[in-house]
């Protein structure tokens, strides 16, 4: 497999932005009953440089294979938390070749860099899967979504210590 490089993605290109909004359409868009425009529209202002949402992809030869996203809202019944980690996602032709683990190690110090916030949560149906990241449970959580509406909360924390 080639080198797969993390990059935060600021600018638009037609073909990322495409690819990105054919994966999030596919995966939660058409559920929620968004066009495929409105998600577009939403992934091109997620493209922030120095300001939430931010963008970040996984490129295997300038191609975009997967992405992860910092955003102030993920989980509508819990405004009282932020920010996030959302839309996780490898395309599904490059899954099981390592890119969500490069993925993964990259959130820390990214989220470090990048925003202002001690603390990173997310929410997922996964088991077993953010724990390999320093992810901690913190409790099962009801989404009130009609898919899985039972998923679980987990937090990150991202306060450097004397061993970081």
């Amino acid at each position: 497999m080639e080198e797969i490089v993390i990059k935060k993605i600021t600018e638009i290109n037609e073909n990322n932005l495409n690819k990105i909004t054919e994966w999030m359409y596919e995966w939660w868009g058409k559920d929620e009953m968004h066009t495929f425009e409105q998600v577009k529209e939403f992934i091109k202002y997620s493209l922030q440089e120095s300001r939430l949402p931010q963008t970040y992809g996984a490129f295997i030869n300038n191609e975009i294979v997967g992405m992860y996203q910092f955003s102030y809202e993920d989980l509508f019944v819990r405004p009282d938390i932020y920010p996030w980690l959302a839309n996780v996602y490898v395309d599904k032709k490059y899954r099981s070749n390592g890119i969500c683990r490069k993925l993964m190690e990259s959130v820390k110090e990214n989220a470090r860099n990048n925003i202002n916030s001690n603390e990173l949560w997310l929410y997922t149906k996964h088991i077993n899967l953010y724990e390999k990241f320093e992810w901690k449970y913190i409790s099962d959580i009801d989404t009130y979504n009609k898919e899985q509406k039972i998923q679980r909360l987990y937090k990150l924390e991202l306060a450097k210590t004397k061993e970081n």
